[in-house]
């Protein structure tokens, strides 16, 4: 962890004392333009340098670049950026050239300049059968609405978010449902209006679109869904001759979650729900053969990358694994294939591309070169236990895949830099269970019968894999 805070330090000073304030904008600029991922990682990152000289320079008019730029590329990516899009929000609401000084904006409500730039208009809210229904003028379509969860560990407080691609009259509506603390639908900024649940404990949310309406659903639950471990169980049948000797302790990570869908591939399947559901057919089944299994996400929400290393970390388990789902923009139909990686660097383009898919939930703490500097840091003990675990459960999950299906590819066992293994102290593999994006693997992947078969194939691979080492 020193070594971490270190390198990012490093780094974010080089950054800030390099270029002048005009280079390092337009080079973020011109990087947010950029179709390749990389080169928005690297606007993200930048812009956040720039917030970092304009506090230092108490400098308003940088900071609202940066600031812009911040929130513009962090959705793009999905990244958490709720703080800064508030904070944007208030310089543009308060901040006035000095020519207009004397002028004076409402905080409550929005004036005239501002512009409301949606199609869509808010018409009605009310509750019927228990649900909110938010009734628009026009039909609703789907990359309209975006959910996302969150959780403040030092509240002890829930948030459950709709942002609509819509706006409303007033500035902001306040609603009550008994078990709920508090409900309140907000403009957010000219184009987004926003509801926010907010609860002690977690809320059960769902919700569907119907032509102009967003109906959701809330039921409060009695228990909190952040890393809720499962009872101990005693063990079951043990599978063939491999026996797991002592309580071995296993962590299952569900890639992806809550405010994060991972990737959408065809027909709109989503990544995060399909991963969730091998998960957890790995944890019954290695259960039942006696194993200790954590999982790091029980449900669908949000936990950071490096939040879940920290978790197996702190179960001291003996086995970490991520299960992810690929996918690819071109070439879609002829792409597709079963993969495992270990942490190690690498100089294949193809792992790099992967990497920084599975990567870009959680880009804030380091750019790519402190990433490398970093990874020359790892045990070396390591990388080879976690190569023999990714080759044993790779030929595992092809053999048992093999014996119901035709065409199951093997896409290899590969090093990668993939920052949710990066801090595991013990034996971590990230495995690709198929491209979501290519629709024959896709409908593979979303039937249960092949769910369970590549789950008792990872069982299969995680027994192999104690039984020679």
């Amino acid at each position: 962890m020193f070594r971490f805070v270190v390198t990012l330090f490093l780094v974010c000073i080089v950054t800030l004392q390099g270029a002048s304030d005009k280079e390092l904008l337009a080079k973020a600029n011109k990087y947010v333009r950029s179709e390749a991922k990389v080169d928005q990682f690297r606007a993200y990152n930048d812009f956040k340098n720039l917030y970092l000289r304009a506090l230092m320079k108490e400098d308003d008019h940088l900071r609202l670049s940066a600031l812009q730029g911040i929130v513009k590329s962090g959705n793009k990516h999905h990244i958490d950026v709720s703080q800064y899009s508030e904070e944007l929000y208030s310089l543009q609401s308060h901040y006035t050239p000095k020519a207009k000084k004397k002028q004076k904006k409402s905080p409550k409500k929005y004036n005239k300049k501002i512009k409301i730039q949606s199609s869509h208009k808010l018409q009605s809210i009310r509750w019927k059968n228990g649900r909110l229904v938010l009734h628009f003028d026009k039909k609703l379509r789907n990359n309209q609405i975006n959910y996302f969860s969150l959780y403040d560990s030092k509240k002890k407080s829930y948030k459950y978010i709709f942002d609509v691609h819509a706006s409303m009259l007033t500035y902001s509506e306040t609603l009550q449902k008994q078990g709920i603390d508090s409900i309140k639908l907000v403009q957010f900024n000219p184009n987004t209006l926003r509801l926010t649940i907010q609860n002690r404990t977690s809320v059960a949310i769902s919700f569907k679109k119907s032509s102009s309406d967003l109906i959701v659903k809330m039921t409060p639950k009695k228990t909190k869904q952040s890393y809720v471990m499962p009872k101990k169980k005693t063990a079951g049948v043990v599978h063939g001759k491999y026996i797991a000797k002592g309580k071995k302790i296993i962590v299952i990570d569900a890639g992806h979650g809550g405010k994060d869908p991972g990737a959408i591939g065809y027909r709109g399947y989503r990544e995060k729900i399909v991963v969730l559901q091998i998960a957890k057919d790995l944890q019954k089944i290695l259960t039942s053969r006696g194993y200790k299994v954590y999982m790091t996400r029980h449900g669908d929400y949000f936990i950071k990358l490096r939040n879940r290393t920290r978790f197996a970390n702190k179960k001291k388990a003996d086995l970490f694994i991520s299960i992810h789902a690929n996918a690819v923009k071109k070439h879609a139909k002829s792409t597709y294939g079963i993969e495992c990686y270990f942490l190690d660097k690498t100089r294949s383009s193809r792992a790099k591309r992967v990497a920084a898919q599975e990567n870009s939930a959680d880009m804030s703490e380091m750019d790519y070169y402190g990433k490398q500097s970093f990874l020359t840091t790892l045990n070396t003990h390591n990388i080879i236990a976690s190569n023999k675990l990714a080759i044993d459960l790779q030929r595992n999950i092809l053999g048992s895949l093999r014996k119901h299906y035709k065409d199951v590819k093997d896409a290899g066992v590969r090093p990668a830099p993939f920052w949710v293994l990066v801090g595991a102290q013990m034996p971590s593999v990230l495995i690709e269970v198929g491209f979501i994006t290519n629709p024959f693997e896709a409908k593979r992947l979303v039937n249960r019968n092949y769910q369970k078969r590549m789950a008792l194939g990872m069982a299969n691979g995680v027994e192999s894999y104690f039984a020679k080492n």
